[in-house]
């Protein structure tokens, strides 16, 4: 080599920049300081780019490891022989030194880093063009096996960001797509220096990162679930800041463009990623209020599975789910019951025909100077629940092998029938048939909560208006039951499957079948309950069944506390309808003797009930059948029939009552329910026993409730012996089928 070939930089100096020794090179670049600091002084630009393109193109990107060590320490030089004017050169001194950020030899790595630096340190701002190639080579650089190149990487590191936090001028929107891209790197050591660079740029008062922070949140996310501790502490931490920035910002936040992020995290099966997630949602909600409406069907699908993890371990994702939970069902207002104004409709004319009066006396009210245009109105209220898509999920979430998370689910239906009957009971067809499914679950308490919101779809007062396809109208069998005016045409619907339902599951009926009528009681109005049961029953064809499920209300009526009030009803028959629903009662009671009788000493009817043991001789008394009176002689001794008891004191206006009791210990054998009943009679009043023959040969006193003598007896007893001929002929019919079967 001559000194034309590399002028203005002599041989001498070509040679020590090629030398493999360091400290040889270094004076090598000193002389290129010197060759520089002359141009510059001198104005000779045309000599300072020659001596850029030889270290740039000759050797920084020279075959030779040793070439290129020397071109990057001399571009160093080059850049500090420059000093303000580096600016003008900044590409020639950039691009060679990143062209060897990958290099394969270690050292040329660590010589770039510091050659880069030492540009950097001198440009400052002017290396900001070339940001994204900078954080590019050093996000590689930073996971670089060598501890030497690493710690090179950490002071360039430190001297970019210095420059960025100064500089007004970074464009941060060019940054983005790279930063988005990187954030969803595994490397440890390059997602620490990711969420180092995003500390960074949040803290820098002219850049608001809460805009674009729905293009890296979900690679945060992903970045918090680490292995590594201290990297996700420092996820955390950012987080954090992130949520705090939220707190108070304005209405720059994209709510929406993050919702769907957080609904997948918390998804996770990281509870810290699924806890972080579910407080950011709650914190949206908190925020953004009704924008958030589109998203609670998927936040709901993430979160009511968790509902469910109270075990010690994953405990905080269960409270924390509970808490969004809550904040969801607060989100539910009356409003989501109105539909939306549609652009043109006057908005006078927009409001639900089942608005009821009290919310358009509200609207009234709120009118004023200064109310929103009529384009405002028209946003706001097009911001409104998917009742359909909640709906679906609350469905999938009934059918959850957990039972907090089937009990979350009914929760949600009863709300969304207490704050939008209307839209909800648009899709009753959708979830009825899993509530009557429900009424089989293991657990008590979501049975119980099952049956509150069958009673809400039975009473709300939207059901009446609720549209029944034919086929559900078909499935009710045309049942006419009379009800009263708080309860809709659902409440027949309901009734009719929970009669089919104890049909055909056995066990359910004999499990939870009292348990369920007695709840439904309390709910809704005892009353309607039995008269619609009754009804049903009458119709129902299968004898045993019947008799059954007549055993079991009857039994219910006699003992259950929450019957209190239609059993004193029941005893007096003071009105029409009481009257009414006795006849009701005792034409299907009649499926069962012993119940009829029963139903008689309970409404005081006691010279039917004499009648009626009158025709006990021509039944088949079987052991199930004594087993009946048996348990009406213990119901005698109970508290229930304590008017009973003491009616016996006065044996001359109770000589039908007295003659039942006779009857029913004769039909008894001596048994200890035979002894119990004649120890009963054995205290009846003797200085009145005396004279008895006498008064039963007489008609005896009138019934003195004038509406019992209204009561057609004989057409009663007619029915109840009709039923009796029906029993016989379907045990009949039973025999010879049995018979046949076994031949």
């Amino acid at each position: 080599m001559n000194d034309k070939d590399y002028a203005p930089l002599n041989n001498a100096c070509i040679r020590a920049l090629n030398d493999k020794l360091y400290e040889k090179r270094k004076v090598g670049a000193l002389e290129v300081e010197r060759v520089v600091r002359e141009c510059v002084v001198s104005n000779q630009t045309a000599q300072i780019k020659r001596v850029l393109k030889i270290l740039g193109e000759d050797f920084a990107l020279s075959h030779n490891p040793n070439t290129r060590k020397g071109g990057l320490i001399g571009l160093a030089a080059t850049a500090i022989a420059l000093s303000k004017e580096s600016s003008v050169y900044i590409n020639e001194l950039v691009k060679p030194v990143l062209a060897n950020f990958q290099d394969q030899d270690s050292r040329v790595r660590y010589y770039s880093c510091e050659a880069l630096y030492n540009i950097v340190k001198v440009a400052r701002g002017s290396v900001l063009p070339y940001f994204n190639d900078i954080f590019d080579g050093l996000s590689k650089l930073t996971a670089d096996p060598d501890q030497n190149v690493k710690n090179g990487t950490e002071l360039l590191d430190r001297l970019i960001k210095d420059i960025v936090i100064e500089s007004s001028s970074f464009n941060l929107v060019a940054f983005i797509p790279l930063l988005r891209e990187r954030v969803y790197t595994k490397n440890p050591f390059a997602r620490q220096f990711i969420v180092s660079w995003i500390a960074v740029l949040d803290a820098v008062p002219d850049i608001n990162m809460l805009v674009l922070l729905p293009e890296i949140l979900d690679g945060l996310f992903q970045i918090l679930g680490d292995t590594s501790k201290e990297i996700s502490k420092m996820c955390q931490a950012m987080l954090d800041e992130f949520l705090h920035g939220i707190r108070k910002a304005d209405t720059t936040v994209n709510y929406a463009g993050m919702a769907n992020i957080l609904t997948l995290h918390s998804q996770s099966q990281d509870d810290l990623i699924q806890c972080t997630a579910m407080s950011w949602l709650k914190e949206f909600i908190t925020q953004a209020d009704r924008a958030m409406l589109p998203f609670v069907s998927g936040i709901l699908n993430a979160i009511l599975p968790c509902l469910a993890y109270d075990s010690q371990s994953r405990k905080e994702v269960g409270e924390a789910a509970k808490e969004l939970n809550n904040s969801l069902m607060n989100l539910i207002r009356e409003s989501d019951d109105i539909p939306t104004p549609k652009l043109g409709t006057p908005l006078e004319e927009s409001n639900d025909k089942n608005v009821n009066e009290d919310e358009n006396k509200t609207e009234e009210k709120q009118v004023s100077s200064d109310q929103p245009s009529k384009e405002e109105v028209l946003q706001k209220s097009a911001i409104q629940l998917d009742i359909s898509s909640v709906i679906n999920v609350l469905s999938q979430a009934l059918q959850h092998a957990a039972f907090q998370t089937r009990i979350a689910s009914l929760r949600w239906l009863c709300h969304l029938l207490n704050k939008a009957p209307n839209k909800t009971f648009r899709h009753i067809n959708t979830f009825f048939p899993l509530l009557l499914k429900t009424l089989s679950d293991q657990s008590q308490e979501v049975v119980l909560l099952d049956l509150e919101v069958l009673a809400e779809v039975s009473s709300n007062p939207a059901g009446q208006t609720v549209y029944m396809s034919e086929a559900m109208m078909e499935k009710n069998g045309h049942v006419d039951i009379h009800t009263q005016d708080g309860l809709n045409q659902l409440f027949t619907k309901f009734i009719v499957e929970l009669v089919q339902l104890f049909k055909t599951d056995h066990q359910l009926l004999e499990d939870r079948g009292a348990f369920i009528v007695r709840q439904l009681s309390q709910l809704l109005n005892s009353e309607d309950i039995f008269q619609s049961l009754s009804e049903i029953l009458l119709q129902e064809e299968d004898m045993g069944f019947t008799c059954t499920m007549v055993q079991i209300l009857n039994s219910i009526l006699l003992t259950s506390t929450e019957l209190f009030d239609l059993r004193n009803q029941l005893k007096n028959l003071k009105t029409k309808r009481s009257c009414s629903l006795f006849c009701c009662l005792y034409k299907t009671w009649c499926h069962s003797p012993v119940a009829t009788v029963s139903l008689c000493f309970l409404t005081q009817n006691y010279k039917h009930a004499c009648h009626l043991l009158e025709t006990f001789g021509d039944l088949e008394v079987t052991v199930d059948f004594l087993k009946e009176i048996d348990k009406l002689v213990q119901l005698i001794e109970s508290p229930i029939f304590v008017y009973l008891r003491l009616q016996l004191l006065d044996v001359h206006n109770n000589q039908d009552l007295i003659k039942s009791l006779y009857g029913l210990l004769m039909l008894l054998p001596q048994s200890e329910a035979f002894k119990l009943l004649r120890y009963r009679l054995d205290c009846i009043p003797h200085y009145q026993l005396a004279t008895i023959t006498d008064k039963l040969k007489t008609k005896g006193p009138k019934d003195s409730r004038p509406l019992v003598s209204k009561i057609n007896f004989e057409e009663l007893h007619a029915h109840f012996l009709h039923v009796m001929a029906k029993h016989r002929e379907a045990k009949q019919k039973h025999s010879k089928t049995a018979k046949t079967v076994d031949s």
